[in-house]
């Protein structure tokens, strides 16, 4: 170890307690352990991801200028590690051959048995993954594949909205495989970055590399597929992947936002091989589910938040797991910030306004806006997806595909689908709304009335 390590960060630790909060200082700064400067890179040794994970996004350029300030060059960097992956890579560097090869053969054993052709995120295992009723059979699913790949449930194609851990369980696959089947080929890859691999190779004149990259694996994990639609070119490269995978009996796990079937502009072929294996779906975690994570991740930072603010949190945020992920981390850091804080409900609704507020967005769907429409005009709700056209069934129809737009993040695509005509219809008909919202009290109030019935400020929106 160097000499000057110690010094350097006993400095740089001084420094740093005497312009943070002493609560700041002990949870964040002191918790970290110095191990070498190597390469020109301090690294810097915490217990578990969420510390690396928390210090990188939000201490590491205070940590950063603090040195400097105690005298480290200026073209030192700073690396996070965790312990027990620092702990490993120590034993594979030991002198002593022996050792050496011991060492790699038992992290080779418990980690990387298999053939890795695409990286994976480490924190995407099984073991991180909370499972509850939302998610428990495509949890289930998940490990059975990972258990015997190519055997039963090929393809595994998973969909459920963003944000509720598709990405994690499909690369828990990959992990889990790598490091129980001895030279499995494993693979992981976007659709988007597929798509930008298959442009190289056709622009490269590289196709034939491309295609075996990917049709000699073992478990191909596919994530969201949904982006496969209209690319027309990449859905016959595809087609052909999948059958070279399928007829080699290796295993193909995919995800999407929304089931193959309505994957629109999506090879009626493909459709039907992605529904071949089982489908399974990912929902929205339960109030159980959310407070499970939520003690979870309280325990993997070690503090302790009363039941109550678990509560609280749980129960208004509970659209996806990022976004209840991400104001416990919220909450977390103002008590951190504030450790005499009383944590009121008024309060708790202050600090996550930003997340109860997109909750609000997350919680409006197009069956909602429909309904309210269909009620206010005293229509069926059935009319707002059928082909009839008299004015009292395409005023209120149009006016849906208007609020739809305005009240949600939805592309002109989704909302066509949703009431079964196409982008265009749904354009023309709210150019139309707005027009007449823009020179008629009338259709202003009304349209007015009913974002008020759907639990939306107007003014907000600009109605």
């Amino acid at each position: 170890m160097d000499v000057e390590l110690i010094p350097l960060w006993e400095k740089t630790c001084g420094h740093l307690k005497e312009i943070l909060n002493p609560d700041i200082f002990s949870r964040w700064i002191a918790v970290i352990t110095p191990l070498e400067i190597k390469n020109e890179t301090l690294v810097l040794s915490v217990e578990n991801d969420f510390y690396q994970t928390w210090l990188e996004d939000n201490y590491l350029p205070l940590i950063v200028n603090a040195l400097r300030l105690c005298d480290a060059p200026a073209s030192l960097h700073v690396k996070f590690t965790v312990r027990q992956q620092q702990q490993e890579q120590q034993q594979e560097g030991a002198p002593e051959q022996a050792a050496q090869e011991d060492a790699k053969a038992k992290k080779k054993s418990r980690r990387t048995r298999g053939i890795m052709v695409t990286t994976l995120d480490e924190r995407h295992t099984f073991e991180e993954f909370v499972v509850g009723p939302s998610n428990s059979f495509a949890h289930a699913a998940a490990i059975a594949v990972a258990q015997a790949p190519g055997t039963t449930y090929n393809p595994l194609f998973i969909y459920g909205q963003s944000g509720l851990g598709k990405t994690h369980l499909i690369q828990a696959i990959g992990h889990r495989v790598m490091q129980t089947i001895t030279g499995a080929r494993v693979a992981y890859i976007t659709t988007e970055t597929l798509l930008n691999e298959y442009i190289a190779a056709i622009q490269q004149r590289t196709t034939i590399n491309f295609r075996s990259r990917y049709r000699n694996v073992d478990v191909l994990l596919v994530d969201d597929v949904h982006f496969i639609a209209g690319k027309e070119s990449l859905q016959e490269e595809f087609f052909h992947t999948f059958n070279a995978l399928f007829e080699a009996r290796k295993q193909i796990i995919m995800t999407s936002d929304r089931p193959a079937r309505e994957i629109h502009e999506l090879e009626e072929r493909l459709v039907t091989r992605f529904q071949w294996g089982l489908v399974t779906e990912l929902e929205k975690p339960d109030l159980v589910t959310r407070l499970a994570i939520l003690r979870y991740k309280q325990e993997a930072a070690k503090v302790h938040l009363h039941k109550d603010i678990l509560t609280f949190i749980a129960e208004n945020v509970k659209s996806n797991v990022r976004l209840l992920e991400g104001a416990m981390v919220k909450v977390l850091s103002y008590s951190a910030i504030y450790p005499n804080t009383s944590f009121s409900v008024d309060k708790l609704r202050e600090i996550l306004k930003d997340f109860l507020d997109n909750e609000q967005l997350q919680d409006l769907s197009f069956d909602e806006i429909q309904r309210a429409v269909a009620e206010f005009f005293d229509i069926r709700l059935t009319d707002m997806s059928s082909k009839r056209r008299p004015r009292s069934v395409a005023l209120p129809r149009q006016i849906a595909m208007y609020l739809s737009r305005k009240l949600t993040h939805a592309s002109l695509q989704e909302i066509a689908d949703a009431f079964g005509k196409t982008h265009a219809t749904v354009l023309h008909g709210s150019k139309a709304i707005q027009n007449r919202i823009d020179t008629e009290e009338k259709m202003r109030n009304d349209v007015r009335q009913i974002t008020r019935r759907l639990g939306r400020d107007p003014v907000a929106y600009q109605l």
